[in-house]
């Protein structure tokens, strides 16, 4: 069902840009968004997924520098509208922490960012989903 807006979890990001069982769920998911949102933190975990890809041998240097060049190209061409984290979002994730102690200090930013922008936040983190819905969040997970 589409949304008008929906906070990006890295998660989904990794599925749509590079080849794995939930990329064709991720695509559907993000067409679904009409405004899909990401924040400066989305860019730096974006690098670290594709590093750890790397890592792993899932992805050699060659495709993740596609695949980061895909998501740059993706990011400058506005497709995703982006959010700078502010302290305001810092203080809600703490406090996020505080309600959830299972919630991880990355997911509780990407958590603050959506809750504070008043927007769903699309993840296929089914722990960060699960943790997300007990807080209130309106959850789009894909699976």
């Amino acid at each position: 069902m589409p949304v008008e807006s929906a906070y990006i979890d890295t998660s989904v990001l990794g599925a749509y840009y590079c080849p794995e069982p939930l990329s064709l769920a991720a695509e559907v998911a993000l067409r679904n968004v009409q405004i899909p949102v990401i924040s400066n933190l989305t860019l730096v975990e974006f690098s670290s997924l594709l590093a750890r890809r790397r890592h792993l041998k899932e992805l050699d240097s060659r495709q993740a520098s596609q695949v980061a060049s895909t998501f740059g190209n993706h990011v400058d061409e506005g497709f995703y509208r982006r959010i700078s984290v502010g302290a305001e979002h810092f203080i809600r994730a703490q406090q996020l922490i505080g309600a959830a102690s299972a919630l991880r200090t990355l997911d509780a930013l990407h958590l603050a960012i959506a809750l504070t922008e008043e927007i769903p936040i699309l993840t296929a983190d089914g722990q960060l989903a699960s943790t997300a819905r007990k807080l209130k969040a309106v959850v789009i997970l894909v699976s």
